[in-house]
């Protein structure tokens, strides 16, 4: 009777046969479960990602679900002011000819089909009445994914309006754009700008659109610095077009207000004072962007290098101030006691082990241009490359519009 089973009365091989069979058949079952059903675990189907549309026409879907979804305020027929806080690069926060466009076409969209809401300019003044904020995004992304990450082949919109008077997010909008045709040139401040790091008051603003749903509320650091922000705004206007007089007083007087000390007013502070020729306050502002950086523990610089090289570039338009911004690097740093890892960055152009490669090489030239201004600094940094892994836009355009992907980062670290 050891061959046996006690319970069923058949041999034990073939009990445990048949048991294999019928997993077996489970399993089979499991794998032709007909397409788009939940099959045996009940898990639901993965979504497929919306389609991107024309940028035009993606930019309207936007805004009309936007406004659409819209409360009509109760017992009052009278139009509610809107401002548009100027949208950004969902992950850098620059301003592109692409969000300025589509600040246009949501202004132009809102006069000719909802006049329930009166469009103001984006002031101080205006903001004190607290009045309905429109906030938006626009982010290359990875469409599948849905995330900005690997190959950028479509665009993200996000739209929030934002009630002051509430402190709460109220309707969204959101769309999927083709790359096509879409102008991504950076608006001449952002092109300029040397520096960039993340920032709590940009941070705030894009947490507003991308990471809300309506009800919830404002984002506390972006409605705490919105003040400051206007006048940066009107700072940045001023730079744009080349009142750079005018927007060096701007800038001053947004670092003087409660929540203006933020990256893009010392980057304003510097550039408008490189324009007039005022190199003294040059100097003294870029010292202001390193300190700050440090401060926040990284900093990132878009040097310019000639292809495949690690020498700068030689039109002394672009690579004029190198010398100044690494004297002041090198002295702050120093001065700081800091401990730098120097990591070089390349965009996604190339055989990816050439960019690492290049990315290390490059890094190095700048950790020893740094030591020649520094000695200490020797032993107090280390140069690293990560190649095109950490674009920041990642379109692999190679212009001025994916610049921050060549940057070089200077990140705090222990000694």
């Amino acid at each position: 009777m050891k061959d046996i089973d006690r319970i069923s009365g058949l041999p034990k091989v073939l009990s445990h046969w048949l048991a294999v069979t019928a997993a077996a058949i489970a399993l089979s079952a499991c794998q032709l479960s007909p397409p788009g059903s939940s099959g045996p675990t009940g898990a639901p189907p993965a979504v497929p990602p919306p389609p991107p549309i024309a940028f035009d026409d993606a930019v309207l879907k936007a805004a009309n679900e936007l406004f659409s979804k819209v409360p009509l305020p109760v017992g009052s027929s009278a139009r509610q002011p809107l401002v548009i806080d100027p949208l950004v690069d969902g992950v850098t926060g620059a301003q592109s000819a692409a969000t300025r466009s589509m600040e246009q076409k949501l202004v132009d969209l809102v006069r000719r089909r909802h006049p329930r809401f009166e469009v103001e300019a984006f002031t101080t003044a205006n903001l004190a009445q607290q009045p309905l904020v429109l906030v938006g995004t626009f982010t290359p992304i990875n469409n599948s994914a849905g995330q900005p990450t690997g190959e950028r082949d479509a665009f993200r919109i996000c739209l929030a309006l934002a009630d002051l008077k509430t402190g709460k997010v109220i309707a969204k909008g959101v769309a999927r754009a083709r790359p096509n045709g879409v102008d991504m040139a950076p608006l001449p401040f952002d092109a300029d700008s040397p520096a960039w790091t993340s920032d709590p008051a940009v941070d705030g603003y894009i947490k507003t659109c991308q990471g809300s749903k309506a009800g919830d509320p404002i984002n506390a650091t972006y409605a705490d610095r919105i003040l400051a922000a206007a006048l940066i705004n009107d700072a940045t206007n001023a730079y744009n077009a080349r009142r750079y007089r005018e927007s060096l007083e701007l800038y001053r007087s947004a670092l003087r207000t409660p929540g203006g000390e933020q990256l893009r007013a010392y980057n304003g502070v510097y550039l408008a004072s490189w324009k007039l020729k005022r190199r003294d306050e040059a100097i003294q502002a870029y010292a202001r962007i390193v300190d700050y950086g440090l401060a926040n523990r990284q900093l990132s610089v878009k040097f310019l290098f000639r292809p495949g090289s690690t020498q700068f570039w030689a039109d002394a338009q672009i690579s004029g101030p190198y010398p100044l911004w690494l004297n002041q690097i090198a002295q702050r740093s120093a001065h700081s006691k800091a401990c730098l890892e120097i990591i070089g960055h390349t965009s996604r152009s190339g055989p990816e082990p050439l960019n690492e490669r290049l990315s290390v090489l490059r890094a190095q030239a700048i950790k020893d241009r740094l030591e020649a201004a520094a000695a200490e600094l020797a032993k107090r940094t280390i140069a690293s490359g990560v190649g095109s892994r950490e674009n920041l836009v990642g379109t692999g355009a190679d212009d001025a519009s994916d610049a921050l992907d060549r940057r070089v980062e200077f990140k705090v670290i222990g000694c």
